[in-house]
C-alpha cells in the first residue's frame, strides 16, 4: 500500500473575528481545506465573503491587535504556522509562500524603487549578491512582460500603470520560487 504524502497546506476550522464597538464581526467561520504539492485550489465567493481575509489570516498577515484568528490546525510543509513567531512567519512568507495581493496600487511601497522591492526578497531569503539580485529582478520583470526591464528597475511604482504594477507583484511573489503561491485576484488590474 503506497504511503500517502501529507498535504503541503492544511487549514482546519479557520475562523476570524473583528471586534467592533458594539459586538464582533464574524469574517470567517470554521473553514477547512487541504492543498497538495502541485495542486491548484480556487476559492470562490461573492465580494466581501472573506476570501482575502482567509488567505491573510492563514499566513499571519492580519493585524494582531484588530483580528482574532483561531484554527484547529494550520500547517505548511508539516510545520505548524500557528506556533511560529512573527519573525519565523516573515521568513516563511516570500521564500516558501508567495502572495500576489489583490490591489497593486497599495501593495508596493511608493518610496522605494521597483528594483529595490524586487531585490529585497532575493537578498534576504536567497542571499543573492546585489548584482545577482538585480539581474534576477530584471529577468523576472522580463518574464512578466515589462519591457526594458533593467532600466525599469530604477523606476518607482507611480511610474508604472496599474497593470504593470500587478505584473511587478506577480514577479515578487514568484521571485524565490515558493512552494505555495497564493494569488488573491491576481488579474484584477491586468490589461488584456
Amino acid at each position: 500500500m503506497p504511503h500517502s504524502q501529507p498535504p503541503l497546506l492544511r487549514v482546519a476550522d479557520l475562523s476570524c473575528y473583528f471586534p467592533i464597538r458594539h459586538g464582533v464581526v464574524h469574517a470567517l467561520n470554521n473553514i477547512s481545506f487541504d492543498v497538495a504539492a502541485g495542486e491548484v485550489l480556487g476559492v470562490v465567493g461573492e465580494s466581501g465573503s472573506g476570501k482575502s481575509v482567509a488567505m491573510m489570516a492563514m499566513i499571519g498577515l492580519l493585524p494582531e491587535n484588530s483580528a482574532d484568528v483561531q484554527a484547529t490546525e494550520i500547517t505548511f510543509n508539516n510545520q505548524n504556522i500557528m506556533q511560529l513567531t512573527k519573525k519565523q512567519r516573515q521568513a516563511l512568507r516570500g521564500k516558501d509562500i508567495g502572495f500576489v495581493f489583490q490591489d497593486p496600487m497599495t501593495s508596493l511601497n511608493p518610496v522605494f524603487t521597483v528594483g529595490f522591492q524586487l531585490c529585497e526578497p532575493l537578498r534576504r531569503h536567497l542571499k543573492f549578491s546585489k548584482k545577482a539580485a538585480r539581474n534576477r529582478a530584471a529577468e523576472l520583470l522580463d518574464l512578466v512582460g515589462i519591457p526594458d526591464a533593467h532600466r525599469r528597475l530604477k523606476d518607482y511604482p507611480h511610474q508604472f500603470s496599474g497593470g504593470m504594477r500587478q505584473r511587478v507583484m506577480i514577479a515578487m511573489a514568484l521571485a524565490c520560487e515558493p512552494k505555495l503561491l497564493i494569488a488573491d485576484e491576481p488579474t484584477t488590474a491586468l490589461d488584456v
